[in-house]
């Protein structure tokens, strides 16, 4: 019986959309998940599609994006094990997901339908409570970033991004904290021109901030990243 493989990975990636439920309901909620593989690159969740799905991803590493109108993919949030996507799953009104999210990493994760996760909830209303704050602290980062966007520098945006990889999906190393990355992301991420990006990178690299390899950033020193903010 998978329920307690599904139990430890859960454990391990320590998902705020089970913390406060007891052990017997958590054993419950895990076992009417469904535990699926995505290869690195899948796009698991399409903008605008029905919201029909709630996903857990337990092993590897996603990211939320974003079609414009106009064909541009803008990159948004990472996500790591034991975050979640696709909350409106639980809304009573059927919905869509308003952003898109892929794999980035071969990934394994917890997924539940609509209809058994809305029955789950309405046994368990920790679950949704917690979805809840989950989509609250997601609100408070697109809030952040927007007024970032607006206020701060090219340079303060793309400092703060890399400290924000750094800390989320950062490994420590002997120099600092290796995190993949490449430049079109992160221009994506920070709303700056692949130019711009490449020049602050170069920069930072020659005063010792950070340490670029292929398809990798080392974060080595971040307060170098804010020497100059003009």
């Amino acid at each position: 019986m998978p329920a307690p493989q599904l139990v430890g990975a859960a454990k391990n990636s320590e998902s705020r959309l089970l913390d406060g439920i007891a052990p017997p309901d958590l054993k419950v909620i895990l076992a009417a998940g469904k535990r699926r593989q995505y290869v690195s690159n899948s796009v698991v969740a399409n903008q605008g599609n029905p919201a029909d799905h709630l996903y857990l991803l337990t092993e590897g590493r996603a990211r939320f994006f974003f079609n414009t109108p106009d064909g541009k993919k803008v990159n948004l949030l990472w996500l790591t094990p034991g975050e979640i996507f696709g909350e409106s799953a639980l809304l009573s009104n059927a919905s869509r997901y308003l952003v898109s999210a892929e794999t980035l990493k071969d990934s394994t994760m917890l997924v539940w339908d609509r209809g058994t996760l809305r029955n789950l909830a309405g046994y368990y209303p920790r679950l949704l409570e917690n979805a809840l704050l989950i989509a609250y602290d997601y609100l408070a980062w697109y809030v952040a970033d927007h007024v970032a966007l607006i206020s701060h520098t090219a340079r303060q945006r793309l400092a703060s991004v890399l400290v924000g990889l750094a800390r989320t999906i950062g490994k420590r190393v002997s120099d600092g904290f290796e995190f993949d990355a490449k430049n079109e992301e992160l221009a994506s991420a920070a709303n700056v021109t692949a130019f711009t990006t490449s020049r602050l990178l170069s920069e930072w690299q020659r005063n010792g901030a950070v340490l670029k390899r292929r398809g990798k950033v080392v974060l080595r020193s971040p307060e170098r990243l804010f020497l100059h903010t003009s």
